[in-house]
């Protein structure tokens, strides 16, 4: 039935059973007897026949409706076909939390040259979650998290460890001193990341084991969010120092923390599923990128 329904689109859209013909390069008594036999097995008209042209029902406008929707998926996969045979294009899908996906991941794609290499990158930005589900459904090729989630059912091995980075307005007293201390914190309006992020949990260790207060005023889970509130003047926070570094030419100060609050992120794969060469050389540049911009933040501060 399957060519039937091809010849019934054909007719469908060129208006005649001539140019349906000429479009499938078969004869027309073929075109017509096509259409004969789908609509007995169908049980219905599909075409009424007027001065010897065929007119569409609301049965054949209905019908096309799913033909049109399965015809546009199959030339969909016959041009990606086409595409890897022809032009050698590859697809790269990746999961990313907010910390590296929001602004290190662009810089690392541009300097990736997609272009040159002819690959098209689809980047998901999402929770450290549904990271870990997105790569265990196999929905991407590889995915980065925080280090709070469990990686249970996956592959995975560390990206980086850095240390975290005080950040506050040029405007704030402690931008007067070249390192913070535990005890700066003290008696500040304190931006603060989510409690369950390990990077804050290891703060507020710390700070209880001193006996010295957070005066907590905002808490969100993401430093970029910190690092805007902390530049408009709100507080000072503790912020993981990839995404401080795209604060470091504005408004932003930006100081080294005297005591070591670590943030940690985590390549994640599905086991049993190879990387592609183009995955494998991604993940290379990701790591090129994230020395550079840790090298540069260390000569900033």
């Amino acid at each position: 039935m399957y060519r039937e329904i091809e010849i019934f689109r054909a007719v469908m859209l060129t208006g005649s059973t001539s140019r349906a013909a000429e479009k499938l390069e078969i004869s027309q008594p073929a075109v017509s007897q096509a259409i004969r036999k789908l609509e007995d097995n169908a049980g219905l008209k599909l075409f009424a026949r007027v001065r010897g042209r065929l007119h569409p029902t609301q049965e054949a406008s209905a019908l096309m409706v799913d033909v049109d929707e399965h015809f546009i998926g199959m030339e969909a996969i016959a041009h990606r076909l086409r595409s890897l045979s022809e032009l050698g294009l590859g697809r790269l899908t990746i999961a990313a939390y907010p910390a590296l996906g929001n602004l290190f991941l662009p810089r690392a794609i541009a300097s990736f040259d997609i272009a040159k290499r002819n690959i098209q990158i689809s980047l998901k930005v999402l929770s450290s979650r549904d990271v870990y589900q997105q790569v265990m459904s196999g929905q991407v090729d590889f995915g980065l998290m925080a280090d709070e989630i469990p990686t249970s059912g996956l592959e995975h091995s560390p990206f980086f460890r850095a240390e975290g980075v005080v950040v506050m307005s040029k405007l704030h007293p402690l931008s007067r001193h070249n390192i913070i201390h535990p005890h700066d914190l003290a008696e500040v309006d304190f931006l603060a990341l989510s409690p369950e992020d390990t990077s804050r949990q290891q703060l507020d260790s710390l700070m209880h084991h001193l006996n010295i207060p957070l005066a907590v005023r905002v808490e969100t889970p993401y430093s970029l969010s910190i690092c805007e509130m902390a530049r408009q003047g709100i507080g000072v926070g503790l912020v993981n120092p990839i995404v401080a570094f795209d604060f470091m030419h504005q408004d932003l100060v930006i100081r080294p923390f005297s005591s070591p609050v670590n943030f940690s992120g985590l390549l994640i794969f599905r086991p049993g599923k190879p990387l592609s060469e183009n995955a494998k050389e991604f993940m290379r540049t990701l790591r090129i990128q994230l020395d550079k911009d840790l090298r540069a933040m260390r000569e900033r501060m």
